[in-house]
């Protein structure tokens, strides 16, 4: 039983298929189905049950699951105890970040970083805030720089380093264009462009309005917020953007009694030890 075979495993549970597990860790379908048969050999009992294209855990993959996230943590952080005695800023740096983040808020942060530190071999993943976290909680992401969860799970250290002031805004065109103001219900009575309804966002929208199920008339649903002000721009609903995306393509409305702003930091998991290349990334984004 060695690490690439638990990777393998650990990451088909998360994909849902070989396929899709062999496309994450860069391999051919061949390559990974062969680390789990020597794994399940090894074991003398099957991990998986192969339903069509899907993989799921048998009882044996169930009570296999957590051992293995807990050895790939351990491997993890063997190495970088073995890397910081070094005391060298080097080696690899998997960092996730969600595509706002990514794209409005860090680029000045991996600039400098770069320059500082050009012994890092920096590995960035766009992925969804949620994935992100999941992605630090399984050890597959050594960080994340995304918007942050209202409550992280208890394994995962999150800390804030930006706020995020969020705007309900609309096309020059809606009906709502000439209004500067409205009440929170109103908004009930027109189609809404919003991130999908498991996001953190959503979450924040939903309970921040109290406005949920029939209650919401959602047209669109995208994670992507550049995506959410084009179809906003164009007259196909309201939205909610942060204001540092807003421009003379949008209208922004006040609602009546309610201020939106939601916080982006980073996340790290609490029993990980943490590279050089990390605590360094960590130390740009404090001192901001």
């Amino acid at each position: 039983m060695d690490e690439a075979q638990l990777r393998a495993f650990v990451a088909i549970n998360r994909f849902g298929s070989f396929t899709a597990a062999a496309d994450n860790l860069h391999l051919t379908q061949p390559a990974i189905s062969k680390r789990i048969a020597a794994l399940e050999t090894q074991l003398g009992a099957a991990l998986f049950d192969r339903i069509g294209r899907s993989a799921r855990l048998t009882e044996t993959g169930h009570q296999l699951l957590p051992l293995a996230e807990n050895m790939l943590l351990s491997f993890n952080n063997l190495r970088q105890s073995a890397d910081n005695l070094k005391q060298q800023v080097s080696g690899g740096l998997s960092l996730g970040t969600s595509h706002h983040v990514g794209l409005h808020r860090l680029p000045p942060i991996l600039r400098k970083y770069t320059i500082q530190y050009p012994d890092v071999e920096l590995a960035l993943r766009f992925v969804d805030s949620e994935d992100g976290v999941r992605g630090v909680e399984s050890g597959e992401l050594e960080m994340a720089i995304i918007t942050l969860p209202a409550i992280a799970p208890g394994s995962i250290s999150a800390t804030r380093v930006w706020d995020d002031p969020l705007a309900l805004v609309v096309g020059k065109m809606h009906t709502l264009a000439s209004r500067d103001t409205i009440d929170v219900e109103e908004l009930a009575e027109y189609e809404a462009i919003l991130p999908g309804v498991n996001t953190y966002t959503r979450a924040l929208l939903e309970e921040k309005l109290a406005l949920t199920g029939d209650k919401l008339r959602v047209g669109l649903s995208t994670n992507y917020l550049e995506t959410n002000k084009m179809m906003a721009s164009i007259g196909l609903g309201w939205t909610i953007l942060p204001e540092t995306m807003l421009d003379e393509s949008v209208k922004k409305i006040a609602i009546r009694n309610i201020t939106l702003r939601r916080e982006l930091g980073y996340v790290t998991h609490n029993d990980m030890t943490l590279s050089n290349a990390t605590r360094a990334m960590i130390g740009l984004l404090d001192s901001i």
